[in-house]
């Protein structure tokens, strides 16, 4: 068989040419998808078997640059743009969603603290005293390969931003005491800093979301415990067990952003809390790529039998192609739409886009199993992996399909500061 006749399983999830990319970003996004073909497919399934942090991969972005893809140029780094990240880390998703997960959290310490920063209203003071922190982390992770963490969730409202975060930081001569407790602590036990979002109060005062802290904890300070197991159904690579944290000494040059920015960010910067749906958007074109290679009697593997004459077959895979082009189009563009103080539709589009990726994905696997058949099931093929990977994605904080939901249909009906009384 000609390999023109093949169907290209490797190629572009967005086609530079119909996407309208410019040069730089399509040779950004093109290196993504050869190093997740060379370096994580071929360990995705080990680590999901053994469920162990994929340190390996991480060892060898940083010799390629991956740790530092949202790094300004001027520190060492990329400097790539938001959507030029999430279409990278989608490259990097259908290869290995565990890796792309868990590197998400990484790369969003620099995003945050980068580009987004950049974006948001700083005096003067702020942004020079911004710049000269962020300098320090981004040397740590250029020139170390530092790994970066950022725990989010507590097991309340917090991280879906209702709420303050209950892990709080107390302010003592030359930093602050950090105490509190984050679940599901993405690349616990494998970051050297931990990305940790908390309340800062003093005695007696009340806890509020505008006093956020974004501070850098040390893995290796005094206070930080790692405990639990972490045996889930699917992500297991990422390895998220719980962070305990004990009075914990933080020095004021590792806030990640300026007091109170932090919340300023959250507020006018929403799109900040895509960057999960990368990694399912990946997945998504895995499934679909591997049930036609699959009825085509390409996949490596298997036998190259023939199972694409059936009509049923042939029906079923119109039928995620019509689905996954929907996904990629309203996901392309709420990420190429993203910026500091969007417009509400654009606002609603991202949060439709969050939800479309993350339910649509899990459909697209489940379609995909019925349609390949018994086979599908095996370990030893990925789909098995990717079906499991993509149930997870519906459930991540701080964007929920549930939240999504909700603030769709609310803030659809309702202005801001509306009231039905």
């Amino acid at each position: 068989m000609s390999t023109l006749d093949r169907h290209d399983t490797a190629a572009p999830i967005f086609d530079p040419a119909a996407h309208r990319l410019a040069d730089d970003e399509a040779t950004l996004i093109e290196k993504a998808r050869r190093f997740g073909g060379r370096v994580l497919a071929p360990r995705a399934a080990q680590y999901d078997r053994d469920a162990t942090f994929p340190i390996e991969n991480f060892r060898d972005m940083h010799r390629e640059g991956w740790l530092a893809i949202c790094v300004p140029k001027q520190d060492g780094g990329s400097g790539a743009s938001y959507r030029t990240y999430c279409l990278a880390a989608a490259e990097l998703g259908r290869y290995c969603g565990a890796t792309a997960l868990s590197w998400n959290m990484h790369v969003s310490s620099t995003l945050w603290t980068g580009a987004l920063a950049d974006d948001l209203d700083m005096n003067t003071e702020e942004r020079a005293e911004h710049q000269r922190r962020r300098a320090l982390h981004y040397r740590r992770i250029v020139r170390d390969g530092a790994i970066y963490s950022q725990p989010f969730s507590e097991g309340g409202a917090a991280a879906a931003g209702v709420v303050a975060f209950g892990t709080e930081a107390k302010p003592v001569d030359g930093g602050f005491l950090v105490s509190g407790k984050k679940i599901f602590a993405s690349l616990s036990g494998a970051a050297d800093y931990y990305g940790v979002l908390c309340t800062m109060r003093h005695e007696g005062e009340a806890a509020s979301r505008r006093n956020t802290l974004y501070v850098a904890v040390p893995a290796k300070a005094p206070g930080v415990s790692i405990v639990g197991d972490w045996d889930p159904l699917g992500m297991r690579g990422t390895v998220s067990r719980t962070l305990l944290l004990k009075d914990v000494f933080v020095p004021e040059d590792e806030m990640l952003m300026p007091r109170g920015v932090y919340f300023r960010a959250a507020t006018s910067w929403p799109h900040m809390f895509l960057t999960l749906s990368p990694t399912y958007m990946g997945l998504a074109q895995a499934a679909y790529d591997f049930t036609v290679s699959y009825l085509r009697g390409e996949l490596p593997g298997t036998p190259p039998v023939k199972r694409r004459m059936y009509p049923t077959k042939q029906i079923a895979v119109a039928e995620m192609r019509i689905m996954l082009e929907q996904t990629k189009a309203l996901w392309f563009q709420a990420v190429s739409e993203a910026r500091a103080n969007p417009s509400k539709e654009q606002v609603l589009r991202a949060y439709a886009a969050q939800h479309t990726v993350m339910e649509n994905c899990n459909a697209l696997a489940t379609k995909a199993i019925r349609t390949c058949g018994g086979q599908a099931m095996l370990k030893n093929l990925a789909l098995e992996r990717i079906y499991r990977d993509s149930r997870c994605g519906s459930l991540m904080l701080p964007w929920t399909a549930e939240i999504c939901v909700d603030r769709l249909g609310r803030e659809t009906l309702y202005e801001s500061g509306e009231k039905d009384d």
